[in-house]
């Protein structure tokens, strides 16, 4: 079995399958996907050894992961689940050879009202598979992050999904969601948004380079502060853009002016490194002004937010994508995902 196993938000099944087959199509790959709204995750199958080469996990909007599907093992007796599993790694991996051909084990569950009472079955057995898989010389010893990553998904009590993940070009998270928790100085449930961007749309050199104190930063829509807090806590300078009030303990740091204005028409007098929105607008007025925004120069990086329709979200994504990238009408790395902490929307990482 060739294909992709991808997670997503539950609800959003039809626009990630959507996603895959335009994306399959411009890449000149017959597959087709496997979806059912609100079960949290979809499968593509193609007859593609390099599928999760060609349709990679980081340029994929609606996955929060993207792994190598290699089997479906249905009817699984609860009695002895593991010796199935077992004959299908070797299947698919060939006897072991000095190596073992996996690094690491993970079992999961789909994020989804069905998958979530699974967990403690994951969990469990993750703990009885593991001796297993290195008894037969499948797992190395210790984890290696250097080997590729063995999945295990429930989707049912009798029913798993098996794939392997290049640990380099992969979510490095379990279901590809990054474990965060709100700082109790945080000014909103917002803030969880940005970090999360940082996290999962900026790779480590990115972070390191484009996150350092002393570079400038104006945030559009700030109030109550949540974004504008993540940004000075890297010790960036930020110009704060919003009518509404601050979290009194955002402007403490020294770092933050907040400037009472409209963030669709203010514009900074120099250029800056940084520009952040998460402002509550029709998608495509969004996407235009942030071209606008790297079209005249006034930044150099951006992280902003596209809330979307109920309906033909994957669609409307193309166009206020392309609507960006036409306005601003420069050379951009565009990076987009919905993220575990967005909703009924995407957040775009941008780069000059």
């Amino acid at each position: 079995m060739n294909g992709l196993l991808c997670y997503c938000r539950a609800g959003f099944e039809p626009d990630l399958a959507a996603e895959l087959g335009d994306r399959a199509a411009d890449a000149g790959i017959a597959g087709y996907a496997r979806a059912t709204r609100g079960e949290g995750y979809v499968l593509f199958l193609a007859d593609d050894d390099a599928l999760s080469a060609r349709l990679p996990w980081r340029d994929l909007v609606f996955a929060r992961q993207s792994v190598a599907l290699f089997a479906e093992l249905r009817d699984l007796d609860p009695r002895d689940r593991i010796t199935p599993m077992l004959e299908a790694i070797v299947a698919a991996t060939g006897t072991p050879a000095a190596a073992p051909p996996f690094g690491a084990l993970w079992v999961e569950h789909p994020d989804s009202d069905a998958g979530k009472p699974l967990s403690g079955l994951a969990r469990s057995f993750g703990n009885a598979l593991r001796p297993a898989l290195r008894k037969r010389g499948l797992l190395a010893a210790r984890d290696e992050p250097l080997l590729p990553r063995l999945h295990v998904c429930f989707v049912a009590g009798d029913h798993a999904l098996l794939a392997r993940a290049d640990p380099a070009a992969t979510a490095p998270w379990p279901l590809g969601v990054p474990r965060l928790k709100l700082h109790a100085d945080a000014p909103s449930r917002s803030a969880l948004k940005l970090e999360e961007a940082l996290a999962c749309l900026l790779d480590d050199a990115q972070r390191r380079e484009l996150l350092r104190p002393g570079m400038t930063a104006a945030d559009l829509g700030a109030a109550p502060g949540g974004w504008t807090w993540i940004l000075a806590r890297h010790g960036l300078r930020v110009s704060a853009i919003d009518n509404g009030p601050l979290r009194p303990h955002v402007l403490d740091t020294g770092l933050v002016e907040h400037l009472r204005a409209d963030g669709f028409r203010w514009q900074p007098q120099r250029p800056l490194d940084w520009m952040v929105c998460d402002m509550v607008e029709q998608p495509s007025r969004v996407a235009r002004r942030m071209g606008e925004w790297f079209r005249d120069g006034w930044c150099r990086h951006a992280v902003f937010n596209l809330k979307l329709p109920m309906k033909k979200r994957w669609q409307e994504t193309r166009l206020c994508l392309d609507l960006f990238r036409d306005t601003a009408g420069r050379p951009l790395e565009i990076r987009a995902k919905q993220l575990y902490h967005d909703r009924e929307e995407i957040t775009v990482f941008a780069t000059a």
